[in-house]
């Protein structure tokens, strides 16, 4: 199936979205963060990212889910910095301590169209919240090159809808990670009060978008909502609230990835209930939850799990 971002280009749709992005960067809020920086003129505000976007490293993944990875790959951009920096992050050099390199729209364009000459199936923009206008501008040029895999938005779920309509008939899939339920929980994690809301509303408009996850007759993901949760210990995430949520709000056809690897890291060590890593009952529980809640399309690594 063809990328919806070539049809936004040939309609303007997608210049457009570069020149809205762009005004909003002027004075950003982008994010939920409204720094209102002028990061046209390199300001910086929480992300620390100015006019450029800053690229740790790209290459192809074989750790992502199923419908992503294929036999060549997902084609992933580890963007610098990050509009959440979660204390227990496990990418915590990338994120807090910005290490990367500055790329031109034209670098970016570059990185993509390589992606795709070395077999990948997408191209996996991972932390990609305050990078959105460099990632629209990158695009034409990779368009009139030859790109033409998936585009994958690979977030946090710390959004603002207004900033995901620039990218509605762009982005092909979304993959966004629901993070925390609880509003004190996520003002604990990374100053965030307002996340719980906000993770609810940008799924909701991430799915108006794209739907349910869709696959080639291969197994490939071409478009759709693909779900991350990171389960956390002593029920810390709101395991039980967000599965309800995907299962009566979203749709319970949704693809979910439902994750196990959560490790203390950076400011999580030595933190009462968050400085160990998750037990075999507590990932248990949460898969029998979203069963229980008819949420059945679970990553294929999943249902080996649920017969060990």
């Amino acid at each position: 199936m063809p990328a919806a971002y070539r049809e936004a280009h040939q309609n303007g749709r997608l210049q457009r979205s570069i020149e809205r992005s762009l005004r909003w960067m002027a004075k950003c809020t982008l994010c939920p963060r409204f720094c209102r920086v002028n990061r046209v003129q390199n300001q910086v505000g929480f992300c620390r990212t100015g006019r450029l976007a800053v690229v740790a490293s790209y290459g192809p993944h074989f750790g992502e889910e199923s419908p992503l990875v294929g036999s060549n790959g997902s084609g992933t951009i580890f963007f610098s910095h990050c509009n959440l920096l979660c204390i227990f992050c496990q990418n915590y050099e990338i994120s807090h301590g910005g290490e990367g390199v500055p790329v031109t729209a034209g670098q970016l364009a570059n990185i993509m169209l390589d992606l795709q000459k070395r077999g990948c199936h997408n191209i996996n923009l991972v932390t990609p919240s305050h990078v959105i206008p460099q990632i629209l501008e990158a695009l034409p040029e990779a368009i009139e090159k030859g790109l033409k895999v998936p585009l994958v938005y690979n977030c946090g779920g710390y959004e603002r809808v207004s900033a995901l309509r620039l990218l509605d008939g762009i982005v092909d899939i979304y993959m966004p990670d629901f993070k925390f339920w609880d509003p004190q929980v996520a003002d604990q994690m990374c100053g965030t009060r307002d996340y719980p809301e906000r993770a609810r509303q940008a799924f909701r408009e991430m799915h108006r978008q794209v739907g349910d996850l869709q696959l080639e007759a291969g197994g490939i993901a071409w478009r759709g909502l693909l779900v991350r949760h990171l389960v956390m210990p002593s029920g810390l995430a709101g395991t039980g609230p967000i599965l309800k949520f995907l299962a009566s709000e979203i749709s319970k056809n949704t693809y979910l990835n439902i994750m196990d690897q959560y490790r203390p890291c950076g400011g999580a060590l030595g933190k009462p209930h968050m400085g160990r890593s998750i037990t075999h009952d507590e990932y248990a529980e949460a898969l029998q939850m979203a069963q229980d809640l008819g949420l059945k399309r679970l990553d294929k690594r999943l249902k080996n799990w649920l017969f060990l």
